[in-house]
């Protein structure tokens, strides 16, 4: 696995797509994505662990979660989100607008459900890591962009009522 440094944080690990979607379908995708219904190649993944903290940094292929019955999420519903666009600058440049302010957001969502808070510079991180893989995906039209949209859940398989002791984030 290669690295991939960000400004913001740590280093993401990159697992690379086996078979990413190819120019042409991409191309194909992106002339009327819609909302929420066409997906890049990665996404960011990093887990927690109660007495560990925050590990395995890494962008990883786009794939299903395979979730036992009993995990937590399902049943106590320890889950957060939020949303932001990735736009493609005149220059090729990517930005994103205010990401601080989301992961600000993101953190006081944790701690709303007991979950840990994400460091905002791993937040960053993980954008940055995720676009630059997956930049082709960002659209270059005028009032385009990539909507990104980092989730952390409650990822523990058992039934009772506390915090969980193992947290996903993609």
């Amino acid at each position: 696995m290669s690295q991939l440094t960000t400004s913001a944080g740590p280093a993401f690990a990159l697992d690379p797509h086996p078979s990413p979607t190819s120019p042409a379908a991409r191309a194909e995708q992106l002339v009327a994505p819609g909302f929420g219904v066409v997906f890049t190649d990665h996404m960011a993944s990093i887990q927690w662990r109660a007495g560990e903290g925050w590990s395995g940094h890494a962008v990883v292929p786009h794939a299903p979660l395979s979730l036992w019955p009993a995990t937590s999420v399902l049943h106590y519903a320890q889950a957060i989100f939020e949303g932001l666009k990735a736009y493609r600058w005149a220059d090729g440049s990517i930005h994103t607008f205010r990401p601080q302010a989301n992961a600000e957001r993101f953190q006081k969502s944790a701690q709303r459900l007991a979950l840990p808070e994400l460091p905002a510079a791993d937040f960053i991180a993980s954008l940055e890591a995720l676009v630059s893989v997956d930049r082709d995906w960002v659209p270059g039209e005028d009032g385009t962009s990539l909507y990104l949209r980092p989730f952390m859940y409650a990822s523990e398989s058992f039934l009772g009522v506390r915090p969980s002791h193992t947290v996903h984030y993609l």
